[in-house]
């Protein structure tokens, strides 16, 4: 309760002094920065006006755009939730969470050195309480606050990436990377930060039995007007998100996953087509077991390789004619798996979203889904006794992200899920999400 209470006291102080920063730049004049800096001469673009940014931070006197021209440029943002099972499910409670990215990228040429060099660099951590195994749905209805460790609030490393340019179409990139980019829709997407919360909606789960969240590998990307359509990387087996990764490098094998993601043309508005996979080496505890192997001393059975197949969608229906990067469309997703070692057999999903079109509030944006996951037929059977029994899982989510400045988004978020556990009612999840950009 404590929690919930510091939460919304955050949230009220920050709508009490927006509101009160905005009465003041209509009744006085403002002032200006060379009044309180004396030597205001010596920085960037001379005196900037701090009230006009778009973050707290976002070019403190200058300081980011001197830093940018030099070809480094940081970025940060503390996501926070509060979010509850109002009924049914297996806990009816609430529970705050939170995490922080901080990301920095690096431009060589801009720092004097190799051309078509770029360094990504981002850390990351959780706090306060997840919403896993309220709801007992297999997939998390809030993905973003289990990463990068669930149950852990340290600070790791997950991106360390390099990437060199060839050419304009043509990159290779190796490092230690975070995988929750992968699948890009552009209404599903948005690493539980921007869109959907529910993982079902962030990226298809067929792959993450296979693909870890952070670990090393290498790859190429070949792209078009800018734009990727095509990547292929190796990545380590392991998931080596507290580690720096060399000690366990492919020890457990070797996971490739090519992507082709297409951009169509659909009606004469924008959309793509995303065609991906994954195929891993290593040896995964095979789902169709008895209940021997639970037993002390009896070894569990193990399956070598695991694979899965996916495709996704993203078609707009509406853009703005002020604004290409405003508009709303439909997405939807489709994979299927190794039905051996994979608790998910298959997977579909489809929704809306976009940008807002009520009058007025067209910079906050809206999305609804539903997902069918399909519970593997060769799941052991003491699994589904001790769950008391077994079927497939299905959901709704429905959200809206509210603008309130450029750094401060608020959403409402609603689900509804049907569990794949038959002895589990029907879950109605209900929260809020507060995104603070620095």
């Amino acid at each position: 309760m404590r929690s919930a209470k510091s939460f919304f006291g955050v949230l009220f102080s920050i709508a009490v002094f927006h509101q009160t920063v905005n009465a003041q730049q209509q009744e006085i004049e403002r002032p200006n920065c060379c009044d309180f800096v004396s030597s205001c001469v010596e920085l960037p673009d001379s005196c900037v006006d701090i009230y006009s940014q778009e973050g707290f931070s976002k070019d403190l006197f200058g300081l980011r755009s001197s830093l940018s021209e030099k070809g480094i440029t940081f970025d940060a943002d503390v996501t926070q939730f509060y979010m509850g099972v109002a009924n049914g499910g297996v806990s009816r409670e609430f529970r705050y969470s939170g995490h922080g990215d901080y990301v920095m990228n690096i431009d060589s040429a801009k720092l004097g050195g190799p051309e078509g060099l770029f360094v990504k660099i981002k850390a990351e951590h959780r706090f306060g309480q997840a919403m896993t195994g309220t709801t007992g749905a297999f997939l998390p209805e809030n993905v973003l606050a289990d990463l990068p460790v669930s149950d852990n609030e340290q600070l790791f490393l997950t991106n360390l990436m390099f990437t060199q340019m060839l050419s304009e179409n043509f990159g290779l990139f190796f490092g230690k990377m975070d995988t929750l980019d992968g699948d890009l829709n552009t209404f599903a997407h948005g690493r539980g930060k921007t869109q959907f919360s529910n993982a079902a909606f962030v990226v298809t789960p067929i792959g993450l039995r296979t693909v870890v969240y952070s670990t090393l590998g290498a790859g190429f990307v070949i792209l078009r007007e800018g734009e990727p359509i095509f990547t292929f990387t190796a990545l380590n087996a392991t998931d080596t998100t507290t580690t720096s990764g060399f000690d366990e490098l492919f020890a457990d094998g070797v996971v490739l996953v090519p992507e082709l993601r297409l951009p169509t043309n659909f009606f004469g508005l924008p959309g793509h087509q995303l065609f991906g996979g994954s195929w891993s080496s290593r040896e995964f505890a095979a789902l169709d077991q008895r209940l021997a192997v639970i037993l002390p001393g009896v070894p569990i059975a193990r399956q070598s390789n695991s694979w899965s197949l996916y495709w996704n969608f993203d078609q707009h229906l509406q853009v703005d004619p002020n604004d290409e990067t405003k508009g709303w469309g439909v997405f939807g997703r489709a994979g299927i798996a190794d039905n051996g070692t994979n608790p998910i057999a298959w997977f579909l999903s489809f929704g809306v979203g976009g940008n807002s079109k009520l009058p007025g509030r067209e910079a906050d944006t809206f999305g609804a889904g539903w997902y069918y996951s399909r519970t593997s037929t060769e799941i052991a059977p003491f699994l589904t006794g001790l769950l008391g029994g077994l079927e497939d899982g299905q959901g709704v989510e429905i959200f809206y992200n509210i603008e309130l400045t450029k750094r401060f988004h608020l959403t409402a978020d609603i689900q509804v899920i049907d569990p794949a556990r038959q002895s589990v009612d029907t879950a109605l999840l209900t929260g809020v999400r507060a995104v603070l950009d620095f």
